[in-house]
């Protein structure tokens, strides 16, 4: 097996692209992104009720009072998106979804240096972005590097709000629990137990990656 890193992003900054952007005003499902066999096109598909005004998006397909949207474009020259900016770096985005005003992003790269260099050109620019979940696959060779993590550097609230999320299922696919499910059973508002879970992978982020 070759060595490879699986990396799961959430940024939270609502103007990474259009389908943040809606997913701000009303319930975004199913996102998905495709590039057009010759690189000059991506596509965003997503679904949203019939009933929400989604304005620079094709509606493609009505049913059940739900409507299905794309967002087309031809790449720039400079990433206009955090898609964009992660595909540039040669690893195309692998799951993708949008909640709040905040998205999910899942790629592969290639090592761990190629996955800190992704991530530190994220942090560049856009706003909140933290680590949800890293995987390492096993290198061929025996060598390799463990890094350890001082939960010290973590705040009692910010272990408590990372250990209940776990427990909730809120980093599943799917989903068991959403963040308002979460901050309930924490007994905190919507937006704190938000700003404690992005503190905590950011810390957690930076130890991993060492930036």
């Amino acid at each position: 097996m070759s060595e490879g890193v699986h990396g799961e992003i959430h940024v939270a900054d609502p103007s990474i692209c259009r389908v943040s952007e809606a997913s701000k005003e009303t319930a975004v499902e199913s996102v998905s992104r495709s590039v057009g066999a010759t690189g000059d096109t991506a596509a965003v598909e997503f679904t949203a009720p019939s009933s929400a005004a989604i304005d620079d998006a094709d509606e493609v397909f009505h049913h059940e009072q739900k409507t299905i949207y794309r967002v087309t474009h031809s790449p720039a020259e400079e990433p206009r998106c955090a898609c964009e900016l992660i595909e540039c770096h040669g690893c195309p985005v692998r799951h993708l979804e949008a909640d709040c005003g905040a998205v999910v992003l899942s790629f592969v790269a290639a090592d761990l240096a190629s996955f800190r260099d992704i991530v530190v050109n994220l942090k560049s620019a856009f706003d909140g972005v933290s680590l949800r979940r890293l995987t390492q696959s096993e290198p061929d060779s025996a060598t390799g590097s463990l890094v350890f993590v001082d939960r010290d550097e973590l705040t009692a609230r910010q272990r408590e709000v990372l250990e209940t999320a776990h427990e909730m299922g809120y980093f599943e696919h799917p989903r068991e629990a959403n963040a308002t499910e979460v901050a309930a059973a924490l007994d905190i508002n919507r937006s704190t137990f938000t700003e404690h879970l992005s503190a905590a992978q950011s810390k957690l982020l930076d130890t991993i990656l060492d930036v």
